[in-house]
């Protein structure tokens, strides 16, 4: 879908470029939509190949600047060569959004070592070989640059999915980390936390799960990718150039109130 209006300022990002991690499909190619409207050169990556294809003729349908390679953040060389082919293509990169990730519904006790390791090597390690990537060869040279981490609704812990609440509760901690060793170098480093969106990621729990979610939000309804897009373009703007190492939640106020995960009474006293 292209953008066909905006909060922000024409041209917003005109002469920038920017990586969106997951950049084909749901919040990553609303993002990717987003920038490219306010000037924005975007360059996305997917390991899956029709992701590409179809995110890529979405973003030049509606008139961007787009490049897209193969993408997996879960091995630090093939973030090495996507940076590198990023700037083959552009020169430099101002704005690494860091989408990518996946997660499975699964109570802790049902959760194999397997099924653990996999979800913190895509959703936390991948993301650190990405940044790390992205800054050592494009933003610490050119001492300049925005990060944007997105992770999820992880205040009162992530029941159900014990896996990627970790992985995600790490990435915030590397956000703060990040933000203070890197402020030196011009590169400012945020995180915004959706609640429930309905996009193509959360397609796959199933009617019935967003149903518990929607009425465990205060707003009493699911979050779209555009309002999740929308602050994600603001903490990628050199417009809150004071804003670094901050968390913004885009979560309808579920992280302040409402349950999910059903508590049952103990077995034993």
């Amino acid at each position: 879908m292209a953008v066909s209006r905006s909060i922000f300022a024409p041209g917003l990002f005109a002469e920038q470029v920017a990586i969106v991690t997951g950049g084909g499909t749901g919040i990553g190619l609303a993002v990717a939509h987003e920038l490219a409207f306010l000037g924005a050169k975007v360059a996305i990556g997917s390991r899956k190949q029709e992701n590409l294809d179809s995110g890529l003729a979405a973003l030049r349908k509606g008139g961007a600047e787009a490049v897209g390679f193969p993408l997996d953040v879960r091995e630090p060389e093939s973030c090495e060569a996507f940076v590198k082919s990023v700037l083959d293509a552009f020169g430099r990169v101002d704005v690494l959004v860091n989408n990518a990730g996946g997660q499975f519904p699964s109570p802790a006790q049902n959760l194999s070592a397997r099924g653990f390791e996999a979800v913190i090597r895509n959703n936390l390690n991948g993301l650190f070989y990405m940044t790390l990537s992205t800054a050592n060869l494009a933003m610490i040279p050119q001492e300049r640059g925005r990060v944007v981490n997105v992770i999820a609704n992880i205040a009162r812990g992530f029941p159900g999915m014990v896996h990627t609440g970790a992985a995600r509760a790490g990435v915030e901690n590397m956000t703060k980390t990040l933000a203070v060793e890197w402020a030196r170098f011009g590169i400012r480093v945020n995180a915004c936390a959706p609640g429930t969106i309905r996009s193509s990621g959360t397609q796959q729990y199933g009617e019935e799960t967003l149903e518990l979610s929607r009425r465990a939000t205060p707003l009493k309804r699911l979050g779209t990718v555009d309002e999740v897009s929308r602050v994600v373009v603001f903490l990628a703007s050199d417009q809150n150039d004071f804003v670094t190492g901050s968390t913004y939640y885009i979560d309808g106020g579920g992280s302040l109130w409402g349950d999910v995960w059903p508590i049952e009474e103990p077995k034993k006293p």
